[in-house]
Formats: C-alpha cells, sequence, structure tokens
C-alpha cells in the first residue's frame, strides 16, 4: 500500500448556517487539498463529524468526494465502530470501489479488553472487502490498542495493513514501529508528533492540520521521510502554534476556522459541538496573516 504512505488528510464535513451539508464547500475542500499536494484523503473519519449525520448525509459526503476527486488521489473510507456485527453490515453493504482501504476505530464506550479489541478486529478482517487501517485513538474511545495486540493483529491478518496511532505516545508509537511486520503502516494520528514518528520509522500522517496547510504540512512529511531532518524541523516549528490553536477548544471547529479564514468555506459545526471562541478565532485568523 505505497500509496498510503505521506500525507493523509481526515476530511471535514462542511455546513451551511442552516446545519445542512455544504455540497460546494467541501468540493472546495478537496479541490484545496489535491491542488496542494496531499497524497491521500480520509472520508468519514471523525473530523467529519460522521456521529451527527444521517446515513442519506453520509452517502451524499461520500458521494461529492468519490465524484470530485475523480479518482485523482487515493481515498480510505472511515467505517467504525462499538458494535462489530453493525460494522460488519455496513462494510458489505456500501459500494467501496472506489477506496483503497478502511479506516476503522477501536470500539468506545465499551471498553473491551485487549483480547475483546482483537476479536472484535479479527472478525472484521475475515470479510472486510477493501484492506484495513486499525485506528486508536485513547483519548475518544476510552480503551488503547497496545502495541502487542496490534502486531498479534498485523501478523494473523494481512489485509491489516495499517494503523492510525493517534494515543499521542510517542514511546508507544516506536514500539509499534520496533514490533510490526516492516511493511506494517504506522501512521501518526496527532499532528504535533508526526515529523518524530516519521523519522522514527512512521509512515506518515492522517492529518486535520494537512488539510488546513496542505502544501507546508505535506512537504514537511516528504522531508521526513527523506530524513531530511533541518529542512523538516524548520517547517514544524513554524506551523506548530497552528496545531495547538486547532485543537484548543476542539476539533473539527479550530480547522474549520482555518478554512473560514482561508475562504475556502464556512466554519458552522453541529452540536453538541461549537464553534470557536472570538479570541481563539483572532489568534488563528492572525496566525494565517503571518504565516
Amino acid at each position: 500500500m505505497q500509496e498510503l504512505i505521506g500525507t493523509g488528510v481526515a476530511l471535514i464535513t462542511p455546513f451551511k448556517p442552516d446545519f445542512s451539508v455544504d455540497v460546494e464547500g467541501l468540493k472546495n475542500v478537496v479541490n484545496f487539498n489535491i491542488e496542494n499536494g496531499i497524497d491521500y484523503m480520509v472520508v468519514m473519519g471523525t473530523t467529519a463529524e460522521n456521529a451527527t449525520l444521517s446515513q442519506e448525509e453520509k452517502q451524499l459526503v461520500i458521494d461529492t468526494v468519490v465524484e470530485i476527486n475523480n479518482s485523482r488521489l487515493p481515498l480510505v473510507l472511515g467505517i467504525g465502530g462499538n458494535n462489530t456485527q453493525a460494522v460488519i453490515s455496513e462494510m458489505q453493504s456500501r459500494d467501496l470501489s472506489a477506496f483503497s482501504a478502511i479506516l476503522s476505530v477501536s470500539p468506545y464506550y465499551n471498553k473491551p479488553t485487549q483480547e475483546g479489541i482483537y476479536q472484535h478486529f479479527a472478525e472484521i478482517a475475515k470479510v472486510a472487502p477493501k484492506p484495513i487501517i486499525l485506528y486508536n485513538v485513547p483519548g475518544r474511545t476510552a480503551s488503547n490498542i497496545l502495541p502487542e495486540t496490534v502486531a498479534k493483529l498485523a501478523i494473523d491478518f494481512k489485509n491489516i495493513i495499517g494503523i492510525k496511532e493517534a494515543a499521542g505516545d510517542i514511546v508507544q508509537s516506536m514500539n509499534l514501529i520496533a514490533i510490526c511486520p516492516k511493511d506494517f503502516l504506522v501512521i501518526s494520528g496527532d499532528d504535533m508528533i508526526t515529523l518524530p514518528m516519521v523519522l522514527a520509522g512512521g509512515a506518515g500522517v492522517i492529518s486535520v492540520i494537512g488539510e488546513g496547510f496542505p502544501k507546508e504540512f505535506s512537504t514537511m512529511v516528504r522531508l521526513g521521510l527523506d530524513k531530511k531532518v533541518d529542512e523538516a524541523y524548520k517547517i514544524h516549528y513554524k506551523i506548530a502554534p497552528a496545531i495547538d490553536y486547532i485543537f484548543e477548544e476542539g476539533n473539527p471547529a479550530g480547522i474549520k476556522a482555518v478554512f473560514e479564514k482561508l475562504g475556502v468555506c464556512g466554519d458552522t459545526v453541529r452540536l453538541p459541538l461549537v464553534g470557536v471562541s472570538d479570541a481563539l478565532r483572532t489568534k488563528i485568523d492572525d496566525f494565517i496573516e503571518n504565516f
């Protein structure tokens, strides 16, 4: 899966002021990223606010991205949840012909054991029509997939090809890189530690900040993959304040404020999320103006 090495972005779902899906805004976001050096795009990830979308809206978003992308970049589709059979049913019922892989989050709320996590993904892997990227984000799921569990899944199921590792723990990330098969993709899910993960042997990132600053962030990742450390860190430190800003009051409110300032789409989010405060908006706007 060489096409998934580099910079992927977790696409937002733009909304109009009346909270309906902004199809034109979504097209702008997709084109903005394609035209500025992103390597692949993830549809229906956490950043898409998919928890607040109806099934009809999810299909609208998927269809819009597939259409406007027009096979220009690889696509990954988020299909995950805490009901194993429901995840399997969705994988088997969706048209996945336009997608290179599936991103599947570790079960949330249930708080399964490591054996439960293993069995969940084992059942999915047995029937998945596309390769699977695990998604470990314990800050949202309340359970951490340990490196040993990931390695066991990677060895036992060849169609589990990678992990989006978003624990924010560089030591855990290094352990993953060390014990997983060499062709297994350890992908950063934490923008701030993307570069050190890449330099340690990671395969790149599925990013939030990257969709707001695609040219700069994807350049940093490529430099990291080429082990051009000093050049890569110059970009990292230049963009690092924006990473803090976009997560300061929650994702995707922050990145949507970036897009509004850039004129790509509006910044409306759906409850229970709310837009950024005036103070944070000022910091984001000032950063972009001086970037």
